[in-house]
């Protein structure tokens, strides 16, 4: 298991009102994270309190949710186009006479 490294002192913690180097390693919101940064596109690979990467995950959920209705979108209108080039090469004579049926 790797250890949890302390963090740079001078910052105070919101939670526990001590410096965040006494604290932060003992706390369950002190995590990982690797990844790119959804403004920059830099790398990201740090421990920080999860409450301060908020904002950045925050962020890149947004732009996942709007890749995904644009995909979304995308296949709708591929199917919506495929629709109507197979309704309009239907010929009117293939169609059923619903008339004669009643």
């Amino acid at each position: 298991m790797t250890q949890i490294p302390h963090a740079a002192p001078g910052l105070k913690c919101p939670l526990w009102k001590k410096d965040v180097s006494k604290v932060c390693h003992t706390c369950p919101f002190w995590v990982y994270v690797r990844g790119n940064n959804p403004n920059t596109g830099e790398s990201v690979d740090e421990w920080k309190c999860a409450i301060a990467w908020m904002p950045m995950l925050m962020i890149e959920v947004a732009q996942k949710a709007n890749q995904a209705g644009a995909a979304t979108e995308t296949m709708r209108n591929e199917i919506v186009k495929r629709m109507d080039a197979q309704t309009t090469t239907m010929r009117i004579d293939d169609a059923p006479d619903y008339r004669r049926l009643g």
